[in-house]
């Protein structure tokens, strides 16, 4: 049993990693293909590195690292080693591949700068919410807010929004355009909606009430394969006057594709009610803040 469990943690390990890193290459999409050759900045430390890119022709890559480098250092000074292992790994892997991808993209993929800033910020807040998910960071001003938010009362989202408000205003000094400015907050906002829709989605639960004869095989499954917890609950039919067990289930939503395959596997005669629920909070969902 324990070499089964150690074998799931490696594999889930595996998974995270698989996903933080197409989340990344996403994100280096984004900017690398919509956003830095339509000449928009956006927010963070992506969106110093355009500042720099545009002054002096810097690779965005290169700023990224650098400024990231110097944030962990005081990051983990402050806060302590566990704060960044996933973080160094997104920074390093995000300034690889805007480095490599800024080498070989060098035009817009769309001609029209609005889109650009729409396109580019949908797939920059998606790859962002794929990235949350699994625990993973990009760096960046996420690291400057857990800093100052350990020293001063000052919530993580206000010290990320007044970074992206100055640094996207910065572009002002560059271009002498408020009209790249603008552009910089339409990309801000999409993105920052993106993210949210990504993470409602990705959060979303139901409840699962299973009928059937196999119950003991369907829960068995739902439990060491998926990873969810299963009660068994005690009724009778009121037809038959038999006594049935059935299997009490919360799942995300997007593992109901998952349970609906074991139970057609198993039994696929198993009578199935599926439920929306508002929240869910306790280990493997959310928190109770």
């Amino acid at each position: 049993m324990k070499k089964s469990t150690g074998k799931h943690r490696v594999l889930n390990t595996l998974k995270s990693y698989s996903i933080i890193t197409f989340g990344l290459f996403i994100n280096a999409i984004a900017w690398t293909a919509f956003i830095l050759p339509s000449e928009i900045v956006g927010g963070g430390i992506t969106g110093v590195g355009a500042v720099v890119y545009y002054s002096t022709g810097l690779p965005v890559g290169v700023t990224l690292l650098v400024v990231n480098a110097i944030l962990l250092v005081f990051g983990i000074k402050s806060i302590g080693i566990g704060f960044g292992i996933r973080t160094i790994y997104g920074v390093a892997v995000l300034s690889f591949f805007l480095g490599l991808l800024q080498y070989y993209i060098t035009e817009p993929v769309v001609d029209d700068r609005f889109m650009s800033a729409i396109i580019g910020g949908i797939l920059a807040g998606v790859s962002i919410g794929m990235i949350f998910t699994r625990g993973g960071s990009a760096g960046g001003t996420e690291i400057l807010a857990v800093i100052i938010n350990k020293y001063r009362n000052i919530s993580h989202g206000k010290v990320i929004l007044l970074c992206d408000v100055v640094i996207i205003a910065s572009s002002y000094f560059i271009f002498r355009s408020i009209e790249t400015i603008v552009y910089g907050y339409v990309m801000l906002a999409v993105a920052s909606y993106s993210i949210d829709m990504f993470l409602m989605g990705h959060r979303q639960s139901v409840q699962l009430f299973i009928f059937s004869q196999k119950q003991d095989e369907i829960a068995e499954h739902i439990a060491n394969n998926i990873g969810r917890g299963v009660t068994l609950l005690n009724g009778k039919g009121w037809y038959t006057k038999k006594d049935v067990s059935v299997i009490m289930a919360v799942v995300r939503r997007y593992e109901t594709a998952q349970v609906f395959q074991t139970i057609k596997e198993i039994d696929p005669e198993a009578f199935i009610s599926v439920s929306k629920v508002m929240g869910v909070y306790g280990e493997g969902f959310d928190k109770i803040k």
